[in-house]
């Protein structure tokens, strides 16, 4: 009786204990570990670390400079999860000491994958140059400091780089980009004059067109259509980008509504007019460049935006194992599907938390579906799995989702960006059905298959990383004005009422262009 008493007591306590190193598992995975494995902070080594980037190189100039810290111990092993957010701290400041230069600094962006992401924008040109620093406790890293010769330009100088095979190779610019040469295949030759006369015939009232010309690196405009009020988004690139490199003379038009225009088929007669969209689809024949959203994003990084695609990358919620295995969406009534969303939120809470927090397309059905807080955008990444349905056209948020360290379950679409030709579902993101049919399936399917959701999840978060850095968005600008200027049959020309886009005059940070004095002498090459 008391053998089989203490077997019984026996049981309860492997019992319990099973329960409680089943609800300590989270926290010693995402605390304990690491410090065990890495031995926190003290398992980085300085000099091992890893420094690397074009913000520490003096010909690149963009409106925020950036590079990567990678912590490294004592053995020489990358860290791969968090040494902690304050491991490493950096000072930027003028070589000469007499020179005044606001400098913004960010505190180092903590990836969560042993990486950090450093950022810090100049409101001044330094002409001699710059000193980097970058420490941990005190002791300097990799090969810190880092001497960045001058002189160095700040986002707002006028000083274009003559040569654009130099500018192109010091950013690195993809040879191809795929697709834009997709997008031009129908357009073999660019008729000008054609072009001229049909486009604001055929397209003018139906939202915003932009009538661009870029002259001798200056950009001139005229507005055709009712809404054109995101020309500021256009003309924003297009005057940083012929502040950093000499743009082969072009005009064109961009489309600034949402919907691609252009609906003819390459063999159509006569065939298909060559239109610069933020969006494509498969039933459209529009040339994509970055969205608004996107272009928007990289200009105003630490200046005029919160949710930069920078940020994001030091924002991205907790660690995998402690975010909540639910799918997640919030966002405007712009499609049917994201009401159809919320009705499987309530039917399925324990799958999926989903709501509409504005209403403007579907207000008949507020009241019965309802109306759901603001959540903040970092406050996404709690969730294990975010859902990317279409807005009126390819929603947005996509860009941003895809750089958080959560899964994405994306909609198929007709609709995409620049960028998504990189991208292969199974692979970088999770393709849902367009009618949201097997939606929960995926969703379940991820429950059950944790190690290759998080699999995908990092390798999308990898692809995104590449793909919108801010280099890659001026490489692409250029390279689709490139090839539309190569395929032109006709003279571009400033035709009389259009304006001037003048560049903004900074009276506070004076710039002095030397450029073309030193264009034949060496230029310093990166430090790694």
């Amino acid at each position: 009786m008391n053998r089989k008493r203490a077997v019984d007591l026996s049981t309860i306590f492997f019992r319990d204990l099973y329960r409680w190193f089943l609800f300590l598992l989270p926290f010693f995975c995402a605390f304990i570990l690491p410090v065990c494995v890495c031995g926190g902070t003290s398992a980085v080594n300085p000099e091992r670390c890893v420094i690397w980037g074009s913000g520490l190189q003096a010909n690149i100039v963009l409106p925020v400079r950036y590079f990567y810290i990678q912590a490294v111990n004592s053995d020489g092993h990358n860290l791969t999860v968090s040494p902690g957010k304050e491991t490493f701290k950096v000072k930027i400041s003028s070589l000469d000491h007499k020179e005044y230069i606001r400098i913004h600094v960010a505190q180092p962006l903590d990836r969560g994958d042993g990486s950090f992401l450093v950022r810090y924008r100049l409101y001044g040109t330094a002409s001699k140059g710059l000193k980097v620093e970058v420490l941990h406790r005190d002791e300097p890293v990799a090969k810190s400091p880092y001497t960045i010769q001058g002189p160095v330009y700040h986002e707002y100088c006028d000083c274009p780089e003559p040569d654009a095979s130099v500018w192109q190779k010091a950013l690195q610019c993809p040879e191809k980009e795929p697709q834009i040469l997709a997008d031009f295949k129908p357009f073999p030759t660019v008729d000008l004059q054609r072009l001229r006369q049909e486009v604001p015939k055929r397209f003018s009232k139906r939202g915003g067109l932009i009538h661009y010309a870029i002259i001798n690196n200056q950009v001139y405009r005229r507005t055709q259509g009712k809404y054109t009020d995101f020309k500021m988004f256009s003309d924003e690139m297009l005057l940083s980008l012929t502040r950093k490199v000499k743009v082969p003379d072009v005009e064109f038009f961009i489309n600034v509504g949402d919907w691609p225009l252009e609906t003819k088929s390459a063999d159509a007669t006569p065939g298909p007019l060559p239109i610069f969209s933020w969006c494509g689809s498969t039933d459209t024949r529009d040339i994509i460049l970055p969205t608004y959203e996107v272009t928007h994003s990289t200009l105003e990084t630490m200046r005029g935006v919160t949710n930069d695609l920078l940020s994001i990358q030091g924002n991205t919620g907790p660690p995998w194992t402690n975010k909540t295995s639910k799918a997640f969406f919030r966002g405007r009534d712009s499609r049917e599907e994201r009401l159809q969303l919320v009705a499987l939120s309530k039917k399925h809470p324990e799958l999926l938390d989903a709501g509409i927090t504005g209403w403007f397309f579907f207000r008949d059905r507020e009241k019965q579906v309802g109306k759901a807080p603001l959540v903040g955008f970092f406050d996404f990444f709690k969730y294990k799995y975010q859902v990317n349905i279409d807005g009126t056209v390819a929603a947005y948020r996509f860009p941003y989702l895809m750089l958080g360290n959560s899964l994405v379950l994306k909609q198929d679409s007709h609709y995409y960006e620049h960028f998504y030709i990189h991208l292969r579902a199974g692979t970088h993101y999770i393709p849902v059905k367009r009618d949201l049919s097997d939606l929960l399936d995926k969703i379940r399917w991820a429950n059950e298959n944790d190690a290759e959701a998080q699999q995908v999840a990092r390798a999308g978060q990898e692809a995104a990383r590449e793909f919108l850095k801010p280099s890659r968005l001026y490489c692409y600008y250029y390279n689709a004005l490139l090839m539309y200027s190569q395929r032109l049959n006709g003279q571009p020309q400033r035709h009389s009422d259009m304006e001037l886009v003048p560049q903004p005059d900074d009276h506070t940070a004076i710039c002095t262009c030397k450029r073309q004095k030193d264009e034949g002498k060496h230029r310093p090459k990166d430090e790694f």
